[in-house]
């Protein structure tokens, strides 16, 4: 009877694998590159083919061009509003909350309703979900209670990360390797990106069946950057072979393992489920197998 019910979770969890696809940093992360709208462009292109209902998370700062608006940015971010995405406050400034006074850091969410809440209401939206720069919450339980107290306040959902992975690596690698015109580094770099963000995403379902006995809707955090407009049609293909559907921010954060507590501390900046799990008491052994980044990329990005 227990081979059974065992085999039958594992089929539901086969039949119900959903992920909600969010990008931080827009509108563009460029490296340098100056190519935002081709980061942009690359990115919808990829959630046009796949039918995927992403969600950008803005940092307002990216805005100022000397004196005045940078129209062509908010141009972008009409792009993904007129594709049918949504957009989230990450900020103005793209503080870490563990490193500023609770008042600098509120002061920065609100910040980041300049110029984004406006064009994102303009589209009958709400601007409604928070994600928190280096996916810091809160280096102790007051300062976690705080900010979720003034989010709540304002109108805010946390936008909590499941599948947390260093994209921005490879992204810094390859931007190197664009400048260069190394075309067989940038195919080297993003071979290496798809296998590891595969890999990355079998990790995180591992670990969410042995945490919440099941695979719970996950939240996976990638950056608007020049690799992610190159291979996000890739990944996401393959993501489609793992037999994932895509998902809203809603529906991912809506599944009842985003309510579990976190009721252990540090300067963490690392996916929901390494949270939930370190305060569930999990040993180091559950997190054993994490793929790591090549050392030639870490070395690229240095």
């Amino acid at each position: 009877v227990l081979t059974m019910v065992i085999f039958v979770n594992h089929l539901v969890a086969q039949v119900n694998r959903k992920i909600c696809i969010s990008v931080d940093d827009l509108p563009a992360v460029s490296y340098g590159i100056k190519n935002d709208v081709e980061i942009s462009d690359g990115i919808l292109k990829a959630f046009k083919v796949h039918s995927v209902p992403a969600i950008g998370y803005v940092n307002g700062a990216q805005f100022i061009a000397g004196a005045s608006i940078d129209t062509m940015k908010v141009e972008i971010l009409r792009d993904w509003l007129d594709a049918g995405m949504e957009l989230g406050n990450h900020t103005f400034a793209h503080k870490n909350y563990h490193r500023v006074s609770f008042e600098e850091f509120a002061q920065d969410i609100l910040d980041g309703e300049w110029v984004v809440k406006e064009l994102v209401e303009s589209y009958d939206q709400s601007y409604r979900f928070f994600r928190h720069p280096y996916l810091r919450s809160g280096a102790d339980a007051s300062a976690t209670r705080q900010l979720k107290e003034f989010l709540t306040a304002n109108g805010y959902q946390e936008a909590f990360v499941t599948v947390d992975d260093d994209d921005y690596l490879f992204a810094l690698a390859y931007a190197r390797a664009y400048r260069k015109s190394d075309i067989e580094l940038m195919n080297k770099i993003g071979e290496a990106y798809m296998r590891y963000m595969v890999d990355k995403l079998k990790y995180f379902e591992k670990n969410s069946v042995e945490l919440f006995g099941r695979n719970i809707n996950h939240t996976l955090l990638i950056h608007a950057s020049l690799l992610n407009a190159t291979y996000l049609d890739r990944l996401l293909a393959a993501y489609k072979d793992l037999g994932y559907s895509f998902i809203s921010q809603e529906e991912a954060i809506n599944d009842p393992a985003y309510d579990t507590p976190v009721t252990k501390y540090g300067d963490w900046g690392v996916s929901w489920i390494d949270k939930w799990a370190v305060s569930a008491g999990k040993s180091d052994t559950f997190f054993a197998d994490d793929p790591r980044v090549p050392a030639f990329v870490i070395e690229l990005s240095r």
